[in-house]
């Protein structure tokens, strides 16, 4: 009677391993239809035990031990047509080897199924052995689909049962082995199993079977599983191999056109292919090209914007600060191309714009605030436009990860899916579930989910999709010359001509200071005591608020009162900040801000005294700009007098600022450029506080007297400057304010010093300027007498203009933020600099820097204990102090940009690449071809983050780096931190991978998330928008049927609800019905049918067309990381 196998009760793996080790079993042949490689674990010990015998295969007496036969794993079809020909005779060899190499294809495919285990490849090796050792044979059956499943045991010696045979469903796979719904049969008679070898040896000497044992050890041996080691330099290089795709590809794909060809570097060439790139996918729309001041990334974005006007047959929008625009007609002219300009601070007619397929923001950090008009304006255009966007910026973000989110979101909607998420957020708050109950109506891969994050991973995993960035180390490593006449490195123009990398050097120039002279009253301790008794009521408007009588405001005027909280506690910090750093930069300077502010508020007192509106205006708002070149800040605009005089004398009587309130406040009334409230609406207080500071600032400017010229001891150091030290040379001079700038270029020019200019940011054409004193680097020809030797200016020439006929810079004002010191330095170390060194000089008081270090500290103190007004967007002294005694002490590389490896990884990973595979080509061969999931393993000095680095492609095909210690904690999941942990060159060795390796690449997998997640029924507080919308859908949906509530309607509105239910809602529709759910004339009938009207049109949730998918992420390859002492 037969044995039944249906692995419930009897184990089909049970009954297959008995008949294989029976006594006196000594070969086995098997029929299957699939052949799973892995599944060979189940019976690898028992054939190995068996020591085979003689067959005869067509008259051949052969050795065997275990036979092979695979009946449904076919190759292509075309490749099955032409076995099937219909000529008698054996296919040939050719179509045998194209067969071979599809089943080869096939089976490595079915290796990188699934996660790599140690079992498994110990198993998958013993495999291969025993096919080299010629215990096991395989071969392909293609005469026709062979379905069967025959399971054969020999044992020649039984004289009355010599064959064992086992027939039913289960293929040689592990789930055929061992799980439920599977049949088998074990035939005991001795004709039975005869009949069925006989079977068998029919299909395994028919002429469409071919043997494919050797294409199976191939795909055993090159795979994860080979018995050779993988080198950890291949592993490394297969990472970078794989980043570099989009590099790679957009440095392939696209062809610049001749006149940039012939103009650009290879790594400016480089830049335009990878942004490129970036452009054209669609699911992005947008790139930022971010290269360090000086590396050329206007004439970049020209040669973009001259690819699309070539392939598209389209026209481009420059958008860039007003004082580029004479910089980008030049460009326009020169390379001939179809692009309007517009200045960044007027409007656009969004409406009437022509369609523009390119649209590149010139300098998109000045569009950091998106609560900007001007920022709105432009992102309205982008977004009714649907075109590509470029941004350009030399300082992607300055203090705070939204001014990323900013820049981006004027291409990017809220909502849109970016196929990443931030991981470190998610792991932060404990899982995907914790964030989903956090953050329930954000769609979990959006812009909007990214700004919820602080961490520096998530920030540098998501401008990987977008940003090129290269620094000038990254440019001297990777592309520069070496001259070796001085070792010194350059770049190489077409022409043959060089522009060498110079030195910047930190030079402090000190003026002296006497007790009791007007520098040392200025930086006394009465004078910042006085500065901290300030109240800056104007600043606090809301703190003097009287809320009775506010409400009895008009809606619009309650609109401005509202908006008065929105940024004035913040100005109060930045405006005493700004009274120290005029201070810093001259007491010309700093005196007329005294003045104006006194003014300022004897204009507010005249229109309380009067009964009168306040003027409300920009200084509610802080732009970026604030208090800084524009010095009269705004809709205070109000001139000032003795200017032009030698000495500078601020009245300190009261009644001087009172007779000119009138006027000033008349002359407001007339531009009517402000916003007025009524002063009614504020109690007695604020007139209080602001007769005190007036009194508190006369105080200040008679303590300081009168401003001598003669005695500015620090523009005497400048005039020796100018006249001894560099008397021909020529130099440009950076002051913050305008006020200083004019100061200067006075008394220089009283001074008789001849051929100075000034560029401020009421200076009509400052790209004539900029040409007048670099004529060279601005290709154009002026005789010496009309060239500038001194361009006086301010940081409105930080941006965009070309300044490198100068190698000599001068830092007026006592240094702040060190950023703007290398970004001024920038502006004369670009390309074409024949210098082989940067003059960069810097103020300070003679008798040393702790003074103005210890003033700083105190102030800014002071600000942050009086009201929480800094914050993350404006730490005064974080990391200032020692720069401050760096370039004091004149330490070399103070000046030198910050984050010089702060690289795009594309452009890091594709050099990486290419120098590997300059030095050896045979690479170019090498890696593409390594399988997937390999591994390997190298030794690292660091025992507390020894593990397993593994590197995973999502199924859309992001990657995803985690490196896990072998405590199976999270090391990181930044790619550029992983990437340096995994650098090694060709003579790393291979050590002994740890036993639980795999264990750390199933970790790191099953951690990937799920990309298919929505937000599963989560809707957080009974206050949050989907939370009531759900509660009143379903009471809609219990009522009866009737005629406007069809049946159709009734089930539509049921798919409604489970989408609100399962996935997030559309900026757009979570914004029309939040606002639908505040009103409360909004019925349940306008509610249901607005609800369908937009699921109708696609328009009510983020609903990923590939939801159903399964795919699971794509192992690329690991790297194991075994801690080893160092004996160096």
């Amino acid at each position: 009677m037969a044995r039944i196998y249906d692995n419930l009760e009897t184990k089909f793996t049970d009954g297959l391993q008995g008949i294989i080790s029976n006594v006196g079993v000594k070969r086995v042949d098997f029929c299957v239809g699939y052949f799973n490689l892995r599944g060979w674990n189940l019976i690898v010990n028992e054939v190995d035990q068996l020591s085979g015998d003689f067959v005869y295969e067509q008259n051949d007496r052969i050795f065997r031990t275990c036979r092979l036969l695979i009946g449904m794993h076919r190759p292509d079809e075309d490749l099955v047509r032409s076995l099937y020909s219909g000529k008698k005779q054996l296919p040939d060899a050719e179509y045998v080897q194209k067969c071979r190499i599809a089943i080869a294809r096939d089976f490595k495919k079915q290796l990188l199924l699934g996660l790599p285990s140690k079992n498994d490849e110990w198993t998958l090796r013993r495999l291969s052995a025993q096919m080299k050792e010629e215990k096991v044979c395989v071969r392909l059956y293609l005469r026709e689909p062979l379905h069967a499943k025959l399971y054969l045991a020999y044992r020649p010696d039984d004289n009355f049962n010599p064959i064992q045979a086992i027939m039913g469903s289960s293929n040689l796979t592990y789930s055929g082995l061992t799980r439920q719904g599977e049949l088998n049969a074990e035939f005991a008679d001795s004709d039975s199993a005869e009949k069925l070898s006989e079977w068998f040896d029919a299909r395994w000497n028919d002429k469409f079977c071919i043997d494919i044992t050797k294409e199976l050890i191939d795909a055993i041996d090159n795979s994860w599983a080979g018995e050779e080691d993988i080198p950890p330099y291949y592993i490394y290089l297969k990472t970078v191999y794989h980043l570099s795709q989009e590099a790679r590809s957009g440095i392939k794909e696209f062809t610049l056109p001749p006149e940039f060809r012939n103009t650009l570097f290879d790594f400016q060439q480089n830049a335009v292919k990878i942004a490129a790139k970036h452009l054209n996918n669609d699911k992005r729309n947008g790139a930022m090209i971010g290269d360090v001041v000086g590396l050329g990334k206007t004439i970049t974005a020209c040669a973009i914007a001259k690819i699309y006007e070539m392939t598209y047959a389209s026209s481009t929008l420059i958008i860039c600060p007003a004082n580029l625009q004479d910089m980008w007609a030049k460009y326009k002219q020169k390379y001939d191309l179809k692009a309007d300009i517009v200045s960044m601070q007027k409007p656009i007619d969004v409406e009437n714009t022509w369609n523009y397929r390119l649209i590149i923001v010139d300098e998109s950090h000045n569009l950091r605030n998106s609560s900007g008009k001007r920022y709105h304006n432009i992102q309205e255009l982008i977004h009714k436009l649907d075109c590509k966007t470029l941004l350009l910026t030399a300082t992607p973000y300055n203090k705070d990860f939204s001014d990323l989110a900013n820049q981006l979101k004027l291409f990017l909607s809220d909502d849109q899916d970016l196929g990443i998420r931030p991981e470190a957020y998610i792991q932060s708050l404990g899982g995907e579930r914790e964030f989903q109950r956090k953050h329930s109506d954000i769609h979990i891969r959006s812009i909007k989910s990214f700004e919820q994050s602080d961490k520096t991973d998530d920030w540098s995993e998501l401008m990987k999709l977008f940003l090129v960035r290269r620094t000038r180390t990254f440019i001297k490593d990777n592309f520069a010359l070496t001259d070796e006449s001085n070792g010194r490195k350059y770049l190489q123009f077409p022409d043959g001509s060089k522009s060498y990398f110079p030195d910047r050097i930190p030079k402090a120039l000190k003026f002296k200071t006497q007790q009791g002279d007007q520098y040392s009253r200025l930086y006394s301790e009465k004078m910042v005591a006085m500065m901290e008794e300030l109240l800056l009521p104007r600043y606090g408007l809301t703190k003097y608020l009287n809320e009775a009588k506010a409400e009895e405001a008009s809606r619009a005027e309650k609109q401005l009162i509202e908006n008065l909280s929105k940024a004035g506690q913040r100005i109060m910090g930045f405006c005493k900040s700004t009274f120290f750093k005029r201070m810093d930069s001259s007491g010309f300077a700093f005196l007329l801000t005294l003045k104006r502010h006194i003014l300022r508020n004897a204009i507010f007192l005249y229109a309380i005294d009067n009964k009168l509106n306040l003027p409300i205006g920009d200084e509610n708002s802080l732009p970026d700009d604030f208090m800084e070149d524009e010095d009269a800040n705004g809709m205070f605009d109000m001139g000032d007098d003795n200017q032009d005089s030698d000495d500078l004398i601020i009245p300190t009587d009261m009644e001087y600022y009172e007779q000119k309130a009138k006027k000033h406040y008349e002359l407001l009334m007339q531009k009517n450029n402000v916003n007025w409230l009524n002063s009614k609406y504020f109690k007695r207080t604020l007139k209080q506080n602001l007769k005190k500071d007036c009194q508190c600032i006369i105080k200040m400017i008679q303590l300081c007297g009168q401003w001598k010229t003669k005695e500015d001891q620090k523009l005497n150091e400048l005039y020796k400057l100018v006249t001894e030290t560099y008397p021909k040379d020529k130099i440009v001079l950076f002051t913050q304010y305008s006020d200083t700038a004019k100061y200067l270029c006075r008394q220089l020019r009283k001074k008789n010093v001849k051929r100075i200019d000034i560029a401020t940011g009421d200076s009509k054409n400052t790209t004539n300027i900029v040409e007048h004193f670099s004529p060279v680097s601005n290709e154009k020809s002026y005789p010496a007498d009309q060239q500038s030797r001194i361009l006086i200016a301010t940081d409105v020439l930080s941006e965009g203009q070309n300044l490198q006929d100068a190698h000599i810079i001068i830092n007026y004002d006592l240094p702040w933020a060190i950023i703007r010191l290398i970004q001024r330095a920038g502006r004369v170390d670009r390309i074409g600099q024949q210098s082989d060194h940067i003059d960069c000089y810097s103020f300070f008081p003679a008798d040393g820097v702790e003074q103005v270090i210890n003033l700083r500290k105190r102030l800014n103190d002071r600000i942050n204990e009086a009201a929480n007004v800094v914050g993350s967007d404006e730490v005064f002294f974080e990391g200032n102090e020692q720069n401050l005694r760096d370039m004091y002490n004149e330490k070399s590389g103070s000046l030198d940009d910050v984050d010089d490896n702060d690289v795009d990884l594309a452009s890091q990973a594709y050099q990486i690449w290419k120098n590997a595979t300059d030095a050896k080509p045979e690479l170019k061969r090498i890696i593409p071809h390594l399988s997937n999931m390999i591994n390997a393993t190298k030794a690292t000095t660091d025992r507390l983050n020894d593990g397993v680095i593994t590197y995973a492609q999502t199924r859309s095909g992001f990657d995803v780096l985690s490196w896990y210690n072998s405590k199976g904690e999270i090391v990181s999941q930044s790619q550029k931190r992983i990437l340096q942990a995994m650098e090694c060159d060709a003579a790393e060795p291979n050590v002994e991978p740890a036993d639980h390796h795999y264990d750390l690449v199933k970790k790191a997998i099953d951690n990937i998330g799920d990309e298919n997640t929505h937000v599963g029924g989560i809707l957080g507080s009974r206050f949050s928008t989907r939370y009531k919308i759900i509660q009143r859908l379903e009471r809609y949906y219990e009522k009866p049927v009737d005629l406007f509530f069809s049946d159709e309607n009734k089930e539509e509105l049921k798919y409604a609800i489970n989408d609100i239910y399962n996935y997030p809602l559309q900026e757009t529709a979570k914004f029309n019905l939040g606002r639908m759910m505040r009103q409360n004339n909004v019925s349940n009938d306008d509610l249901v049918e607005y609800v369908l009207d937009m699921r109708k049109n696609n328009q009510l949730c983020i609903i990923d067309e590939d939801t159903n998918s399964n795919k699971e992420p794509k192992i690329i390859c690991s790297m194991g990381l075994r801690w080893r002492e160092s004996h160096s």
